[in-house]
């Protein structure tokens, strides 16, 4: 009989979590009222990087890449200023501090 040891047990246990919350994810992904719902006020972006998916498939890889870039910013514009905040409230270098604040676009010295 194989011994196992207790990191072993550990692993087993986290894979097992990882496994479980990785399909519980697609299966949420995949409902259509979480679809409808996530991205009706973001169809334009979502339409254009798709879009450049099924452009790169097509062997047009420059003009689907900058297709799928212009749909990645469009998607993502609300969610840069907060993560540029954060990284200009977590980092101590006072240079990237206040590159990270001016990208946020507040003028806050604290």
């Amino acid at each position: 009989m194989i011994s196992i040891t207790e990191w072993q047990k550990i692993g087993v246990g986290i894979t097992g979590f990882g496994i479980f919350f990785i399909l519980f994810g697609i299966l949420l992904y995949f409902d259509s009222v979480l679809l409808a719902f996530g991205n009706r006020h973001k169809l334009r972006g979502t339409s254009f990087f798709l879009g450049g998916v099924a452009i790169v498939l097509l062997r047009w890889p420059l003009l689907g890449m900058l297709l799928e870039t212009y749909g990645f910013f469009s998607l993502f514009k609300g969610f840069f200023p907060v993560a540029f905040g954060f990284l200009g409230n977590t980092t101590n270098i006072p240079f990237l501090s206040a590159l990270f604040q001016r990208f946020q676009g507040t003028s806050s010295m604290v």
